[in-house]
This record gives structure tokens, sequence and C-alpha cells, in this order.
């Protein structure tokens, strides 16, 4: 069914880095939402004026809610979907993460205002009356419900949207409180337990897990998530393919949305190499990653002196000992200037996130140890964080 409705309604549904075929899915997904949870509704509030049930009326407004989500999510691709203009040149993308950001709120307040109810059926008790509309409505919806679950999820991944994966995560607390409805109205008729409010609170316990984890799906991107390793790796894979490339630091990704990857880095290169044709290779590389990967990317070249034996065996020296002091520590921009009384070391270290060191007690480290060195070395030392 999914891929029928995709197939009717998405034009060019293959190009999902493309702002109109995300909103086109936004829309598809929204639409759906509201027209199911609306029927849905309704049902649910005939079978609770039936059985006089207040599980199940506050169950067919929790559809509803629903259908509201379902809006938000409509209108958040809408809105992501702009092009970029004056006030925000790197387009409007991030809206998506916003209306995954409330979907998950709305989630976290269903679950609350279910635990709240539940626990006061615990404390009052209230018989309800027994009828078959409520056992025919409530299976169907929890099937609806499942469906719209592997639906969003499905779109979900094929886009890569977290607002979509916070919606499916709705709609499988959905099936859970549906089911625990569906049980204690049977339980109730067949056996005359009273188990709405126990049932209630474990469902409102799930609901709340499944709320928190959508809520960080979405905020870990607006905080700046790290980039995919995958991503990382292929565009490192790529820079490092022409021979003309000796090196690659300061890789940073920015994500203004899904399919608004900007990328940038400093690429080392030979600095006596014939910089206009490094250059060409330079904006070959930028133009098939923007292609392939759908990741804008800048690179920054750094000439360094390639052939020049007394500083290949400086940087030996310095990269043995930053070893000692740390194995992950990595060095980059490693140069050397004379001068009358000593001569400077010039390069840039990389210290893990984890370290337990701070940045200024290993600067101090490195400058002790190098002017212990024999030789009057001076280390100019720029201690940098990682950035993927």
């Amino acid at each position: 069914m999914t891929e029928l409705l995709t197939r009717l309604f998405i034009r060019d549904r293959e190009n999902v880095q493309d702002p109109a075929v995300r909103q086109q899915y936004g829309t598809l997904s929204g639409l759906v939402g509201i027209c199911l949870n609306v029927l849905l509704f309704i049902g649910k509030l005939i079978a609770g004026a039936v059985s006089a049930s207040i599980a199940i009326t506050a169950d067919a407004f929790n559809n509803l809610s629903d259908a509201g989500s379902s809006i938000v999510t409509l209108i958040g691709f809408r809105l992501a979907g702009q092009k970029p203009d004056r006030h925000h040149p790197f387009g409007h993308g991030r809206i998506e993460y916003l209306s995954g950001l409330a979907v998950s709120v709305v989630i976290l307040l269903m679950g609350f205002e279910l635990g709240k109810t539940s626990f006061e059926k615990i404390l009052h008790p209230v018989p309800t009356e027994f009828s078959w509309v409520p056992c025919v409505i409530l299976p169907v919806s929890i099937l609806v419900k499942g469906w719209m679950c592997l639906f969003n999820r499905k779109l979900g991944k094929k886009l890569d949207s977290a607002a979509m994966m916070a919606t499916a995560a709705d709609s499988l607390s959905d099936v859970a409180s549906t089911t625990v409805v569906l049980v204690g109205t049977l339980a109730g008729h067949f056996f005359n337990l009273q188990l709405d409010g126990y049932l209630g609170i474990l469902v409102a316990l799930f609901i709340l897990y499944t709320g928190f984890g959508a809520m960080k799906d979405t905020v870990d991107p607006l905080l700046g998530r790290a980039p995919e390793p995958e991503l990382v790796e292929e565009i490192r894979r790529r820079v490092m393919e022409p021979t003309e490339i000796l090196g690659l630091h300061d890789l940073i990704v920015h994500d203004y949305g899904p399919g608004r990857l900007f990328a940038s880095l400093h690429a080392e290169v030979d600095c006596n190499g014939d910089f206009a044709a490094i250059h060409d290779v330079i904006d070959r590389i930028e133009r098939q990653v923007q292609h392939d990967l759908g990741c804008e990317l800048c690179i920054h070249m750094d000439p360094i002196a390639v052939g020049d034996a007394q500083t290949a065996e400086a940087r030996s020296v310095i990269a043995e000992l930053l070893a000692k002091i740390d194995p992950r520590l990595t060095m980059h921009d490693f140069r050397m200037t004379s001068g009358p009384e000593h001569t400077n070391l010039i390069f840039d270290v990389v210290r893990p996130l984890d370290a337990k060191y701070t940045a200024e007690d290993l600067e101090q480290r490195i400058q002790q140890e190098v002017a212990d060195l024999a030789g009057n070395y001076y280390a100019v030392v720029t201690v940098d964080t990682p950035r993927v």
C-alpha cells in the first residue's frame, strides 16, 4: 500500500534529497494521518458514548490530537521546502526537525495525561457498560494504527526524517494504548475486573518512553549532532583520491536540514606544486561531492613542505613525542621557521573530546617536551578539537 501511494502521489519519488520531493512526501504523510485519525476519532467517540467508557472516549480524543500532529507535520514539511531567502540563506530545512519536536511534545503530553487519568481510575474505579460496538471499532483502530506506524516508519527511513519517525512512534504508542483499552473492556465484562487504571499506567510509561526517544532524535540535529561516520569516510575517500592531495584535516559538516549539508576541510598540498592545476583538482572534488553526496563542500588548501629532509625528520620526532603523551593525538599543519636563537616548530594538535587533560595542560606539556629536545627548538602549538 505504501508503494502504491508513493507511486500515485509522489513525482520523482526516489530523489529524496530534493526539498520539493520531500515536501510531497510530507504532504502525503500529513493527509493520510489527518484522514485516518479523524475517522478513528469519530468511530471511538461513538463507541465511547454507547458504552459510557471514559477510557474509550479519551482514546478518541487521543486520535484527534494525532490529527493535529499530522497537520503540524504537513505544515512543517511545506515550510521546510521553502527556498533560501535573504534572511535564511541556507534554507528552512530545520523546520522539519522542529515539527518532529512538536509531535514528540504532544506524545509526552498525552502520556502524562493518560498516566494521570489512569491513576485516578485506580483510586476511583468506574464501571462501564459492555457493548459489541467497541469490540469491533477498537481492533480496527489497532490495525489502522499499526499500518500507520509502518507507513510513517518506511517513509521516515527513506527520507531520513526525524519528523516522520516521531509520527511512527506516536502511532505505535496508540496501538499500545488502544490495546489496553480493549483488554480492559473485555476483562471488565467477562471477569468483572477493573484493570483500566493499572494497564493505563503501563501504557503511559511506554508512551513517555517513545516520546523521549522521538524528542532526542529531533533535538540532536538541532543541537549539532555529529555527522554519520559513513558520510565522513566517503568525503575523506573522495578528497584523498587525487595524488595531488597529501592529507586533510579540520573536516566540519553542518546540517541545515535533510538534504542541506555543507562541509569544509583543509587539504594539504605540495608547497612547490602547480597551484593552478591543484585548484582545478579541488574544484572537481567539490563538484563531485555536491553531485554524488548532496553535500556542498568548501576546501581550503594548506601548502606543506615536501622533500625537505630537516622538516621531515623534525615532524617524525614530534609525532613520536605526541604518541608517548597520548596515542590518539594527531598533528597537522607542521612547519619550521629558523631564527638566530632557536627554531620554531609550528603545528596544530587535535585533542580527543574525552581526554582527561585540558588543552592548556597539553600545550604546556608539549612545549616542555620540545624544549628538552636537542637542537634548541620551541613549539608553537595550537590545540584543536575534533569536529567529526
